[in-house]
């Protein structure tokens, strides 16, 4: 079993500031740079059975941590290994194939789980079609931004 997930910032967190400052002005025309660094903070987890590979305290910016999953499901799909990092941060998630089975580590810490490849490659694209949905909920005129709809296309 595999579950990613996230959750957006209190209203109390400094990282609320990261999806105010996103509805100032056209949201069509965001950079994918602003998009992938300064956008849309929020809490991230990543649990492979029970083991926690990503803790849900971890802030990640969902835009860049969605392309970089996507691109991830990608490999995964055509029988590669994978590898997804997240911005500011020196930490890895490797997705290495074994069979049917994709073995899932961090660099940073000693845990690891496994997961079928298709459950893995199914929950990846249930999770970017929530992070479009819940970004587009948000700010409406997100469903014009070029690099949004990337995300909507996985």
């Amino acid at each position: 079993m595999i579950q990613l997930s996230f959750y957006l910032p209190g209203s109390g967190s400094a990282w609320t500031k990261t999806w105010d400052a996103a509805k100032q002005g056209d949201p069509a025309a965001i950079s994918e740079m602003d998009l992938r660094y300064k956008c849309f903070g929020v809490n991230f987890e990543l649990m492979v059975g029970d083991v926690e590979i990503v803790s849900k305290k971890r802030f990640v910016t969902l835009v860049d941590l969605a392309l970089s999953l996507s691109g991830a499901v990608k490999r995964i799909s055509s029988g590669e290994d994978a590898a997804f990092g997240f911005t500011e941060s020196e930490e890895v998630i490797h997705l290495r194939q074994d069979g049917d089975l994709v073995a899932v580590s961090s660099s940073k810490h000693p845990m690891h789980g496994a997961v079928g490849r298709e459950e893995l490659v199914g929950e990846v694209l249930r999770f970017l079609r929530e992070a479009h949905s819940r970004l587009v909920a948000e700010i409406p005129g997100l469903s014009e931004n070029p690099v949004i709809q990337r995300i909507s296309s996985e």
